[in-house]
């Protein structure tokens, strides 16, 4: 504990660490994208095949994909990446964004997503200032940004990542690091239900699904980690957001009012500003209400 208290009241090697950290934890979180998903929907083929009893002789081979292996190969040429060419951002740059090996372009997507997980990183950790709970608070960030990316790619939000985060957020308040545990508690349940109820109101009218269970659960993590009175800011932020990206597809890109638009990203985006910006989100609501 006296290497972390000694380490967080060294601004000169706290946040330049917490940057370099942060791109590569944002290099592990382009495996998470990628394979997480593929992982899951392997796991679903292996449950479907089981129930439905199909002769193990005419079932798929099971998937050897998993985080960390197979080690991570060119796309293309299936070349294996090396070390020096796995740097955050330094080798994307130093590579010409092509494969080492074909020169086949890899797409900027990976290095993106490395330096905004490296700027978020470093923008929490100087709005919540050097402390034990800014560098928990990356957990949550580092997180989001799995989620909010997974979410663009297959509209799905593993429970994997969800209910672990979940539990953690409410472990964290138990000791009041973040909120007050009771703030997190209901946190969790209002925001498990908020969108519980939302769900199922627009299909009694509609007779249609308007958002699927995981956000449920990320805005119940998002109530865990932040407490309740963050939730009415979060669900404003994130529709706000949401209509005005819906709105701009449907206008600028022709797409198609039924193509469904994942909520996720949104409700990530306002959990960070919520982050950021609680206090003063905080002050402002509960000037609104008349509240002291």
């Amino acid at each position: 504990m006296d290497l972390i208290e000694l380490f967080i009241a060294s601004p000169a090697y706290f946040y330049p660490v917490v940057f370099v950290v942060s791109l590569c934890i944002g290099s592990f979180l382009n495996v998470v994208i990628l394979r997480l998903p593929k992982m899951m929907q392997a796991k679903w083929r292996c449950d479907c095949e089981e129930f439905l009893e199909i002769p193990r002789e005419k079932r798929q081979p099971p998937s050897d994909l998993s985080l960390s292996h197979p080690n991570s190969t060119c796309p293309n040429c299936k070349h294996e990446i090396r070390p020096w060419e796995n740097i955050p951002v330094i080798s994307y740059l130093a590579l010409g964004g092509k494969c080492g090996k074909c020169k086949t372009r890899i797409s900027p997507r990976y290095p993106i997503i490395e330096a905004v997980t490296a700027l978020l990183s470093l923008g929490t950790v100087l709005m919540l200032g050097p402390s034990v709970g800014s560098l928990l608070a990356l957990i949550l960030v580092w997180s989001l940004v799995a989620l909010t990316f997974i979410d663009f790619d297959t509209q799905l939000l593993p429970d994997d990542i969800t209910l672990p985060l979940l539990w953690l957020g409410l472990v964290i308040n138990y000791f009041e690091i973040l909120v007050p545990f009771s703030s997190a508690f209901w946190g969790a349940i209002f925001g498990y239900l908020a969108l519980w109820l939302v769900y199922h109101a627009f299909r009694l009218i509609t007779g249609k699904e308007g958002m699927g269970y995981g956000d449920f659960k990320l805005l119940a993590v998002l109530g865990a980690w932040l407490g309740w009175e963050m939730l009415p800011a979060v669900i404003l932020l994130s529709s706000l957001v949401g209509a005005g990206v819906g709105i701009s597809l449907i206008l600028f890109r022709g797409q198609g009012r039924e193509v469904p638009i994942p909520f996720g990203p949104y409700l990530a985006a306002a959990g960070i500003i919520a982050l950021w910006f609680g206090p003063e989100i905080q002050a402002a609501w509960f000037s609104y209400l008349g509240v002291s």
